[in-house]
């Protein structure tokens, strides 16, 4: 069941396409439509943009690079400490 709520102004033309597509589609209600849209959208949105996709020579110098890495030096760390504490991720 749905606890969280989300009020909204929009154009009433928008409204009238809207409710006109929902009914379309068969839905209960404008609500109905509304969530299951944000539902698809933000789905695509998080897959495309929480995911990198790069070509294997790519890979290969990264992974390279990261073999030769050195431990990091005090600066390094104190920033990490310094940015944990301010709540920086």
């Amino acid at each position: 069941m749905a606890t969280a709520r989300l009020d909204l102004r929009l154009d009433e033309e928008i409204k009238a396409k809207a409710e006109k597509a929902s009914a379309l589609l068969g839905l209960k209600s404008l609500t109905d439509y509304v969530v299951r849209l944000m539902d698809e959208d933000s789905t695509q949105v998080i897959d495309k943009y929480g995911t990198i996709t790069i070509e294997d020579s790519t890979f290969d110098l990264f992974y390279e690079a990261c073999e030769k890495v050195k431990a990091p030096n005090k600066a390094l760390l104190g920033a990490l400490v310094y940015s944990e504490e301010k709540g920086i991720k």
